[in-house]
C-alpha cells in the first residue's frame, strides 16, 4: 500500500502577502471576496506592511491612534493596494530611474602639463603603472604624475529600461522580526515563510517531531540565482571591485542550499533527509517531487518543501534584460501606444496569454508541509489536499537552450492521465484547472498554450480552467510553481478563479480553442484536480497533479475506514483550533518567528549508538536500523 503525501500546511511570503490562511490568493481576488475576507485581509495586511500594530491591546497606526478594524480599508486601504503585487520597483532593491553603475572615462591633459594628484601613499595601486612617476612626500603622502593618458571609473546612475517588480509588500521587512544577524534577504524570507508554514498546521512541531523516527523527517528546498544582494553572492562578486572587503558570511550565505540548510539549523532542528536540486523555474515542483517520492517509498513521513528566491537586483534585472526576457518600459509603452513621455502601468507588466512583451521578476519564498496519510489522521492535522504525483522530463535536442521543447507535452499528458485514472473522466473534463507557467513572454503564450489544445483534444476536455498567478506577483523563478500551489489551494478553499486582470483579451495567436482563460475573477464551483505547471528554461519541465481537501478525505476515508475517520474527526477539532488561534495572532502582526540559534544544538557526547539503532536527545524515538534489504536474491 503506497502512503498517498498530504498537505497539512502553507506559509510563505511574495508580492500578494502571506500565503497561510489564503491571505496572498485573497489579496489577489480582493475585488470578489465577501466583506469578512475582504475585512480580514486588509487587517493582514496592514499589520504585515507595519501600517498598524497591536499596542496595549489596540490596533494603532504609527502615530499612536486608535484604529478600528472596520476603519482600515478606508483609511489603509489604497495605500495597501498600491504596496503589495506587481508595481513600479522601490528604492529599497534601487532606484530604477537612477540605477547605479561606473562610468569609463579617459583623462587626457589639456596642455602640455601632465596629471599629477597627491594620495596616501597606501592607496597607491600594486604594482604602481609605468607611467606614473611617484615622489614622496611628508605625512605618508605621495604625489603622482602622470604623463600618459588614465582610465578612470566614475560613480554614476542611469535610467533603468527595467521598472517594475513582484516585491513584498511594502514595508514588510523580515530582518526586524527575529536576529537576523545580517543575512541576506532570501534566508530572512526564508525563516519568516518556514514559521508562518509550520504554525499554519495548528500542530506544535516537537509533537510532529517525536510522533515519527528521527530520520524519517526530510527538508526540500532551494533556490536557482542564490542569495544575490549584497549580504550574498552579489556582494561578494562585486567587493573587491568597489575597493570593500568579502565578508566572512557572504561565500557560505550566497549558496543556492542554504534555504535548506537554515530551515534544519534554525527552525525545525530536522536531522532527517535534508535535500536541494535546482531545475531552474521548476525548482519548487523539483523539490516537492522529491519528497512526494521518499513520502510515497516510506523514507520519509513528514516533508518540509520549500524554494526562495529575492533577486530583485541591478545585476539581475540587467541579466535577464539583456536576455529580452523582461518587460520594459519601451515595450510597454508601444503595446498600450503611450507617447515616450507617458508613464506606463506598471501594475500591468506582466500579461500572460495577452499581448505582452516580457516576464516581471518577482521575489518570493514558499513552504508547504507534508505527511503520509497515515501520520495525518493520527495527529488530526487539517488537510488542505494531495498530492499524488510530480513530473519531470527534459526537452531533449535544441540550438537555443532557453527555447522550449517536448518535454511539458509528456508531464501535462502525464499528468492528465494520472488524473483520469484516479478520478475518472468526468472530473478531469468539468472539476479541473491548470496553474499555469504563463510566463508573460511572446513565445510561452503561444507554445505553452499549444501543449494545453493538445492535451485537451486528446482527452476531450473543452473549456479547460486556466489562470497565471505570475500576472499578479511576477515570476519569482524558484518558488514560482510554490506561487501556484498557494493559488491552486486557494481555489480549492475559495471557488473563486483569478482571471488574468491584467490582459484586455487573450491575444490572437493563442491556442484557446479548449481553453476557458478569462480577465475577470469568477466562481468556479468545487474543484477536484489542479495542475502546477512549470516550463522552466533549459528544458526543466514539471507538472503536479495536485487533488483537493475534499477528493483527498473522500481517498482517506476509503483507505482507512469510518471508525479511523471518526477518530481522526475528534482530533482535528483542537487543531483547527490551534490554526483559528495563530490565524488570528497573524492578522494582528503577532508573529513570533522561532529562530533557534544553538538552543537545541546536540552534544556528540550524547548520541548513543546501538546495534539496532541510534539515540538522540531531544527525540523521543530512536532511529532504527533496517534488518532487510532490497537485494535478498544476491545472497
Amino acid at each position: 500500500m503506497t502512503a498517498l503525501p498530504v498537505i497539512v500546511g502553507m506559509g510563505g511570503i511574495n508580492a500578494a502577502g502571506r500565503t497561510s490562511f489564503h491571505q496572498g490568493y485573497r489579496r489577489i481576488v480582493l475585488d470578489a471576496l465577501n466583506a469578512q475576507d475582504r475585512s480580514e485581509t486588509f487587517l493582514g495586511l496592514a499589520t504585515l506592511m507595519n501600517l498598524v500594530s497591536v499596542v496595549d491591546g489596540n490596533l494603532q497606526d504609527s502615530n499612536g491612534n486608535n484604529v478600528e478594524q472596520s476603519d482600515i480599508e478606508a483609511r489603509f486601504g489604497e495605500q495597501i493596494i498600491a504596496g503589495t503585487l506587481i508595481r513600479k520597483i522601490e528604492k529599497e532593491h534601487f532606484d530604477a530611474d537612477a540605477t547605479p553603475w561606473q562610468q569609463k572615462m579617459t583623462l587626457k591633459t589639456s596642455d602640455e602639463n601632465a596629471i599629477a594628484f597627491e594620495t596616501r601613499a597606501r592607496d597607491l595601486p600594486t604594482p604602481v603603472p609605468a607611467s606614473w612617476n611617484v615622489q614622496e612626500l611628508d605625512g605618508k603622502k605621495v604625489k603622482v604624475t602622470i604623463a600618459a593618458e588614465l582610465d578612470v571609473k566614475l560613480d554614476s546612475t542611469r535610467d533603468n529600461p527595467i521598472k517594475s517588480a513582484g516585491q513584498f509588500p511594502t514595508g514588510f521587512d523580515p530582518s526586524i522580526m527575529y536576529n537576523s544577524r545580517y543575512q541576506p534577504r532570501g534566508l530572512q524570507a526564508t525563516i519568516f515563510a518556514a514559521n508562518d508554514a509550520i504554525k499554519s498546521t495548528g500542530l506544535d512541531w516537537q509533537r510532529i517531531m517525536n510522533s515519527v523516527e528521527p530520520d524519517k523527517i526530510g527538508t526540500y528546498s532551494a533556490s536557482v540565482i542564490g542569495q544575490m544582494d549584497d549580504k550574498g553572492l552579489g556582494g561578494l562578486v562585486k567587493a573587491r571591485q568597489q575597493g570593500d572587503r568579502v565578508s566572512t558570511k557572504q561565500l557560505a550565505l550566497g549558496l543556492n542550499t542554504m534555504s535548506t540548510d537554515f530551515i534544519n539549523a534554525y527552525v525545525t532542528g530536522n536531522v532527517g533527509t535534508t535535500f536541494s536540486t535546482s531545475g531552474a523555474c521548476a525548482t519548487f515542483l523539483y523539490n516537492l517531487r522529491a519528497a512526494v517520492n521518499d513520502i510515497q517509498a516510506g523514507r520519509t513521513r513528514v516533508a518540509v518543501v520549500a524554494s526562495v528566491e529575492c533577486a530583485i537586483t541591478p545585476e539581475v534585472v540587467e541579466g535577464f534584460g539583456n536576455m529580452s526576457a523582461l518587460a520594459n518600459v519601451e515595450g510597454l509603452r508601444r503595446l498600450d501606444n503611450l507617447s515616450s513621455e507617458q508613464e506606463p502601468d506598471y501594475r500591468k507588466s506582466s500579461r500572460p496569454f495577452g499581448e505582452n512583451c516580457g516576464f516581471t521578476l518577482g521575489e518570493g519564498a514558499q513552504v508547504t508541509i507534508l505527511m503520509d496519510d497515515a501520520l495525518a489522521l493520527e495527529l488530526g492535522a487539517d488537510i488542505m489536499g494531495s498530492v499524488p504525483d510530480v513530473f519531470v522530463n527534459a526537452d531533449g535536442i535544441k540550438k537555443s537552450i532557453t527555447s522550449p521543447g517536448p518535454g511539458n507535452y509528456i508531464t501535462m499528458a502525464k499528468s492528465a492521465a494520472l488524473a483520469t485514472s484516479l478520478l475518472g473522466k468526468d472530473a478531469l473534463q468539468n472539476r479541473s484547472f491548470i496553474l499555469a507557467h504563463g510566463s508573460s513572454t511572446p513565445q510561452n503564450r503561444v507554445t505553452e498554450s499549444l501543449i494545453y489544445h493538445k492535451v485537451a483534444q486528446t482527452f476531450a476536455i473543452d473549456n479547460w480552467k486556466v489562470t497565471a498567478p505570475k500576472a499578479y506577483v511576477g515570476h519569482t523563478i524558484a518558488p514560482a510553481s510554490g506561487d501556484q500551489l498557494a493559488i491552486a489551494l486557494g481555489v480549492f478553499s475559495h471557488n473563486i478563479m483569478p482571471g488574468i486582470t491584467t490582459i484586455d483579451k487573450v491575444a490572437d495567436d493563442v491556442y484557446a480553442d479548449h481553453l476557458d482563460i478569462r480577465n475577470s475573477h469568477y466562481d468556479c464551483g468545487d474543484m477536484d484536480i489542479a495542475f502546477i505547471n512549470s516550463k522552466g528554461f533549459g528544458g526543466n519541465n514539471a507538472t503536479a497533479t495536485v487533488l483537493s481537501a475534499k477528493v483527498t478525505m473522500q481517498m482517506l476515508a476509503k483507505r482507512h475506514g469510518e471508525k479511523a475517520m471518526s477518530d481522526y474527526a475528534d482530533k482535528n477539532t483542537s487543531v483547527v483550533a490551534a490554526q483559528n488561534t495563530y490565524k488570528a495572532q497573524a492578522d494582528l502582526g503577532k508573529y513570533e518567528l522561532v529562530y533557534r540559534f544553538g538552543d537545541g544544538a546536540i552534544d556528540d557526547n550524547d548520541i548513543v549508538i546501538g546495534e539496532d539503532g541510534i539515540e538522540l536527545p531531544g527525540f523521543d524515538k530512536a532511529i532504527s536500523f533496517s534488518t532487510t534489504h532490497s537485494y535478498q536474491d544476491m545472497f
